[in-house]
């Protein structure tokens, strides 16, 4: 937790107390150099942070102090330079000492309060809850420190219960291909955990003043480890800062933070233009070529600063955190939402509710790939003091769900973010500077406690083409759930190699369908309710010319058992055709029924005549003229599967696959 608190100022108001320069000192050198203490940190600049110069006031405080001990003024303004500094415990000596001085020096007991802050922040979480009892005890305490004190007690309280139920935890180090004596940091994962692309803070001696801008850098997982990390080209990576990348599933779409240089200009590099300090911005590759990036299309970019997204599984969401305080105020940053429009943009941003976003400050947001598990830093929600970690997730009315602390010691008195969970969501990735590592911020995974998991998601990919010529095709992935009807995933292939990753989240039932013009549909279901143990399936996507007469198998019409009643789960994959054939008004079709070989022949034949029909009826009713369609049925005349096939197989499972193979309703191009 950060506090707006200048006790430099409560220390002259003391004073003034005791009429006007009336200190509890009569040294008057103890005086003089204390007073040249309160002006020391403005008049100079800190050689090394280049902030200003506590350490100066510090030395000043330390001989005024070497004149008189007791003068608890001086003990104070060090307790402030020393917090300032982060070095706490000299802060926490110096507060103790004021008060152990003169426990009455102030009205107001506000020493209590400045020192339960600083007790917090050391992680000394019951003295802090002693501090803050007795400055709520005070009669003429600050209103608003009071009402801060509720949310410090809640938080020590919240520690110091978790202290005594830690979460398992065991950090690993990712290794020297990622990591170096440069700090690295948020990372972001393709959905088959193979590739990591992460943000690096490097020495470029090109830059005027600093010396240091960030860059890109991805490194592949392969034996078992993750090899050497390789840059981003260069008209990604610039001599300006890029960071916080999300890279989409297939690891082909890349939105990321980029921001301007300190010259006022919204200078941000080379064929670059954007609205703020720090904008979004898109590139794709196409086969092995980045694009240049362009500053995000739609309204998510304005004059505020926007930072840190997190693409969506579906590409069609995307998080992200802004900031919403005027500038000049203490920063209050939070979670927003935006959607992907039909014509390409991005739709004006949204703040998450305040179940989520509080009135301090949220940050590194990741949505997972399931599309309803949602991690983020935030200083507002009760936790261990500073940046803690939560998890949230959407429910089924479309709210989030209250966000959950992800525990000590995956957080700790120390500021937590940038999270990253792995698709199958075992593992996390997370930055940190602890010791044991090959310098600065490096990047770390551990295994996730399983309350804190999202849901698994393994991927489907493979290569789209041409069923005739074999040529790579751009072809649109468009994944719906079987059981709602809604669109969960939408992605494209690349339109060059035609090389696709799609995610799919487990205890879904999918219809898949992959479209490109000049092609019927190819479509596929995919039964993730009990995946029996897979982690991945690669299966090419052969798409069919219009001009061929080859037989296409709707994966996704179903019946009822021994039924020509269409099952509303086919509404989607029908509709689909429906809208092929409105978009070619040419092409005539024959819809084709078909039986496994098990019972009667004849009621077989009659069943999957049935079936055809109902499928031309329904599209019928989607507006498409009935003498542009044929229905057949084809019994079980025409097994993909022959029985001698099917007998010869070792599994009741792999027979029983293969006799649902052989039900099927089918669709061709007919003259």
């Amino acid at each position: 937790m950060k506090l707006s608190v200048l006790s430099t100022i409560f220390v002259l108001i003391s004073a003034f107390t005791f009429g006007q320069f009336r200190y509890s000192t009569s040294n008057k050198k103890a005086i003089k150099l204390f007073e040249q203490a309160q002006q020391a940190p403005n008049k100079s600049l800190d050689p090394y942070s280049k902030g200003l110069n506590f350490k100066e006031g510090l030395a000043l405080l330390d001989k005024a102090l070497s004149k008189d001990q007791n003068f608890w003024e001086a003990h104070l303004l060090a307790a402030e330079y020393e917090e300032y500094l982060k070095n706490y415990p000299s802060s926490i000596q110096h507060y103790e000492s004021a008060l152990k001085i003169n426990p009455n020096h102030s009205s107001t007991g506000s020493t209590y309060f400045f020192l339960s802050n600083v007790l917090m922040k050391s992680g000394e979480y019951a003295k802090a809850l002693q501090a803050i009892t007795i400055y709520q005890k005070q009669r003429n305490p600050n209103p608003d420190f009071i009402n801060q004190t509720y949310y410090m007690r809640a938080n020590c309280e919240f520690a110091l219960e978790s202290i005594k139920h830690p979460k398992k935890f065991n950090p690993i180090n990712v290794g020297p291909g990622i990591n170096t004596k440069d700090p690295e940091y948020f990372p972001t994962i393709t959905v088959d955990g193979k590739t990591i692309l992460f943000t690096r803070r490097v020495v470029d001696e090109r830059v005027p003043g600093i010396k240091q801008q960030e860059d890109f850098y991805f490194s592949h997982f392969d034996g078992g480890t993750w090899q050497k990390a390789d840059p981003m080209p260069q008209n990604v990576n610039t001599l300006l800062n890029e960071g916080a990348p999300t890279i989409a599933p297939d690891g082909r779409s890349l939105i990321f933070v980029a921001c301007s240089d300190q010259s006022g200009d919204n200078n941000y590099g080379e064929n670059r233009t954007g609205k703020g300090s720090c904008d979004l911005f898109y590139t794709k590759k196409l086969g092995q070529k980045w694009l240049d990036p362009i500053n995000l299309p739609g309204a998510v970019n304005t004059l505020n600063w926007e930072s840190q997204p997190s693409l969506s599984a579906d590409g069609k969401t995307l998080y992200f955190i802004r900031r919403v305080s005027p500038r000049g105020e203490p920063a209050n940053t939070d979670i927003f939402v935006t959607k992907l429009q039909d014509n390409g943009k991005w739709s004006a941003a949204t703040p998450l509710s305040k179940v989520i976003n509080t009135p301090m400050q949220e940050e590194s947001v990741l949505i997972h790939p399931d599309g309803k598990t949602l991690y983020f830093a935030s200083r507002g929600h009760i936790g261990m003091g500073g940046s803690d970690i939560f998890v949230s997730r959407l429910q089924e009315n479309e709210q989030w769900s209250k966000p959950e602390n992800l525990g000590y010691p995956i957080n700790t008195v120390f500021d937590e973010n940038s999270l990253m969970v792995s698709p199958e969501g075992e593992i996390a990735f997370f930055a940190s500077d602890r010791d044991g590592g090959y310098g600065g911020l490096d990047i770390y995974s551990f295994e996730l406690p399983k309350e804190f998991q999202p849901t698994k998601t393994i991927y489907f990919d493979g290569i789209v083409f041409d069923a005739t010529t074999k040529k790579p095709l751009g072809g649109k992935f468009q994944l719906i759930d079987v059981s709602s009807g809604k669109e969960v995933i939408f992605s494209e292939a690349d339109r060059i190699s035609g090389e696709f990753m799609v995610t799919l989240p487990l205890n879904r039932e999918y219809a898949l369908n992959v479209t490109y013009p000049g092609y019927t549909f190819f479509s596929k279901n995919f039964n993730m309710v009990n995946p029996d143990n897979l982690e991945s399936i690669h299966m090419d996507v052969p798409l069919v010319p219009l001009t061929s007469d080859e037989p296409v198998r709707l994966a996704n019409v179903f019946f009822d058992l021994n039924s020509a009643q269409l099952r509303k789960e086919s509404y989607p994959e029908l509709s689909k055709l429906a809208e092929l054939m409105t978009l070619n008004p040419t092409i005539r079709i024959e819809i084709g029924g078909h039986t496994d070989t098990r019972g009667d022949e004849k009621e077989n034949l009659k069943l999957s005549a049935e079936r055809a029909k109902a499928v031309l009826e329904f599209l019928i009713t989607k507006g498409i003229d009935a003498k542009r369609m044929d229905s057949k049925g084809y019994g079980e005349s025409k097994p993909v599967f022959s029985d001698a096939l099917i007998s010869s197989m070792k599994t009741e499972d792999e027979k029983e696959k293969s006799h649902q193979m052989n039900r099927r309703t089918e669709y061709r191009i007919i003259n």
